[in-house]
């Protein structure tokens, strides 16, 4: 046994006896609250074992022997699990006031970002006003109107990208393509500049966002054993220090570019701009505050973005009916091959029935962000004890086959003359969130999802590079990505005249 095994096996043990004395030595005390039903925990390391390598499905399961809502003790930390529509209302509405802080894991505690992260951060009067501002100018529709020809160029050139592969026969990876596009009008959006201008940038920066992620949604020893966050075990915090760090130095950089051209009188007129302009005025958006809020935009909008639009083009390709029905209402609007333009978006019914099934079947986030309980709070016969974290299974509740017919089953056609929608107003389907943290690139992310996906399937017919089935796993972390990626070949229309 090598020198770091024994140094983790010593603190591990210390970690255990820690626990295991300070229950032992600690006075009965009668409970005074009534916990959700849950499994029975093993002494120190609690449901742990439980998680398994995919925790929406396995807490889907014990859900079905607890009901929808249920506690667990992973380690120190007591866990509540909501699994239907009606108990994340009671999380995400009723007692939003009371459930809207968060549980900060150790892999987001670094360089003081969680101080920084509109993700993370308390509600507190910086968390209000940095809402507000992106509420009410960063995000709003406004706002995101005029840089939309920016965004139209973005997609026009994946289009072209595209079409040279068509012309060959080679096959498209569309999670990275998607990646890269999705980067590109971020990054113009807020920047305007490309962050990335070749294939291998783009998966260089892929592998550096998904390695944020995967760390935030990785379970990590520390976050169950707090004792433990001093040694770092895993080395989680190390790494996603110098993750970070390089995310951080990079914005930097793009602001004291763009703070230089301002002194020449050059302006932009772009999300950048506005930021920097509030910084006149307002203490609250400093410099280092833009940097932390654009690195949230960018880790929390692109790996979900890149993601969905995959999962749709897979659930498109597998089902050749729906995938002429969307390609038959693009037609209608602007003709085959045709670029669509962003305010013709919302027009599009079908379309964004595909998108709902898809962020229905596939919810990017699985169980949104973990809250945390300020104090005592009561639900139904069952109260969440203060402190504990709470956990909504998003992915449980949008195949809830008690809300959804046929609930595995990819049928967009179940939104058409449904009210039913994504903004945080229908519990049954909230990949978003809802409530006061519900995510704010929410439109934005709307938007660049819609164009990409219209672009690729109203500009070529898509075919199989192999044979065999399409790998439909998933592989668990903060967000929920196609185990296998999607790699299919673009044909070229065959436009009449």
């Amino acid at each position: 046994m090598d020198m770091a095994s024994c140094a983790l096996l010593i603190v591990l043990t210390c970690a255990m006896l820690h626990v295991f004395l300070g229950s032992f030595l600690a006075r009965p005390t009668k409970a005074k609250h009534k916990l959700p039903p849950g499994p029975s925990p093993f002494p120190i390391i609690g449901n742990l074992l439980e998680l398994g390598e995919k925790p929406h499905k396995s807490l889907a399961k014990l859900a079905k022997i607890h009901g929808p809502i249920m506690s667990l003790k992973l380690g120190k930390i007591t866990t509540v699990v909501v699994s239907s529509a009606q108990m994340a209302k009671e999380v995400l509405l009723t007692n939003d006031h009371l459930l809207s802080n968060r549980t900060i894991p150790q892999s987001v505690s670094v360089l003081n970002h969680e101080q920084f992260s509109l993700a993370f951060m308390p509600i507190s009067p910086l968390w209000r006003e940095l809402r507000k501002i992106c509420n009410t100018q960063l995000f709003a529709h406004k706002t995101l109107n005029s840089s939309q020809e920016v965004r139209r160029k973005i997609v026009q050139q994946l289009v072209t990208d595209i079409y040279q592969c068509s012309r060959i026969g080679e096959a498209v990876d569309i999670g990275t393509a998607a990646f890269k596009t999705t980067i590109n009008l971020l990054s113009n959006t807020i920047f305007s500049t490309d962050l990335i201008h070749s294939t291998g940038k783009a998966e260089e920066f892929k592998d550096l966002v998904t390695n944020i992620t995967k760390l935030v949604g990785t379970p990590n020893l520390a976050d169950y054993f707090p004792v433990l966050k001093m040694v770092d075990p895993k080395g989680v915090k190390k790494q996603q220090s110098k993750n970070v760090e390089k995310m951080l130095v990079m914005f930097e950089g793009l602001v004291n570019q763009r703070l230089k051209q301002r002194e020449e009188g050059k302006v932009h007129n772009d999300m950048l701009d506005a930021m920097l302009n509030i910084s006149k005025d307002n203490e609250y958006m400093d410099k280092n505050m833009i940097e932390h809020l654009s690195h949230d935009i960018f880790v929390a909008g692109t790996d979900t973005t890149a993601s969905t639009l995959e999962w749709a083009m897979t659930e498109l390709v597998c089902n050749p009916e729906v995938m002429s029905k969307a390609k038959q209402e693009l037609e209608q609007m602007t003709s085959k091959g045709n670029p669509i333009e962003e305010e013709d978006i919302s027009k599009l019914a079908y379309l964004g029935a595909v998108v709902k099934e898809t962020l229905r079947l596939h919810p990017p986030v699985p169980f949104l962000l973990p809250r945390k309980a300020d104090r005592d709070v009561e639900i139904g016969d069952y109260t969440i004890p203060k402190d504990a974290q709470v956990l909504v299974n998003m992915w449980t509740i949008c195949r809830d086959p008690t809300l959804w017919e046929n609930p595995t089953l990819f049928w967009p056609d179940r939104f058409l003359g449904s009210d039913i929608d994504v903004k945080g107003r229908n519990f049954e389907l909230a990949p978003f969130g809802a409530g006061r943290r519900i995510c704010p690139g929410m439109l934005l992310a709307n938007r660049m999802l819609l164009l990409m996906l219209s672009s690729l399937i109203n500009s070529f017919d898509w075919k199989l590079e192999q044979t065999h089935d399409i790998d439909m796993d998933d592989k668990f972390g903060i967000t929920l990505q196609k185990a296998q990626p999607l790699r299919i070949v673009p044909l070229p229309l065959k436009i009449n005249h």
